[in-house]
């Protein structure tokens, strides 16, 4: 049986971790925005194709993406959406689209959200991630791979961190609002062990 799930987390719920799991255990497809839109980036819509928006360092508008998640969820059998809807009128959009067998919230305190972006270091020779907290370095401040010196990309910072979280929430607490007031939302404590989280969410589609 297919899985038709959507994912819904702030930048640093571990939406990533658990898309790719879940693709992998349940042979979905990981329905990214990014990807999608760089997928088909020629694909002709009434407002022009992702490429001349892309290109022009322009946001690609709802309209243009909307039709660019709609190919690639129907080329998909199962998937997992993650990254998308981004707002309201996407959500609203997604519904009339595809029906969703689960739309899943993975729920982290903002403190440990910040933790999570603000702990990530980055080999200023060869480029390796890792993580202060939860994949840390042998030797503090230097790489395993290469010996060169970890550095905290600006992106990383703790200013910016909390940026993101607000915009976030300022854009897609009405899409888990929509999805809460559908009865399809189903919350997930995702400061849980990332094996355990993925045992809640297999749970949750395993009773589908």
């Amino acid at each position: 049986m297919s899985h038709h799930v959507l994912l819904l987390g702030a930048p640093g719920a571990g939406k990533g971790t658990q898309s790719k799991k879940l693709a992998d255990e349940y042979d979905l497809e990981h329905v990214t925005t990014g990807d999608a839109l760089r997928a088909r980036k020629d694909l002709e819509t009434e407002y022009g194709t992702p490429r001349e928006f892309m290109e022009a360092g322009e946001l690609v508008p709802d309209p243009v993406v909307n039709e660019i998640v709609e190919a690639a969820l129907a080329d998909a059998d199962g998937y997992v959406l993650d990254g998308y809807p981004r707002n309201l009128d996407q959500a609203e959009y997604l519904s009339e689209i595809t029906d969703l067998d689960a739309v899943i919230f993975l729920d982290v305190d903002e403190e440990v959200l910040v933790d999570r972006l603000t702990g990530r270091r980055v080999c200023d020779d060869c480029g390796a991630n890792f993580h202060v907290e939860f994949a840390p370095p042998e030797e503090s401040g230097v790489c395993d791979d290469c010996g060169g010196e970890l550095v905290q990309r600006e992106d990383d910072t703790e200013e910016t961190a909390r940026e993101r979280l607000s915009v976030f929430r300022e854009n897609t607490e009405p899409v888990i609002e929509h999805f809460r007031e559908t009865g399809d939302l189903v919350e997930i404590d995702g400061e849980a062990a990332p094996e355990e989280v993925f045992d809640r969410i297999s749970d949750v589609l395993d009773a589908e």
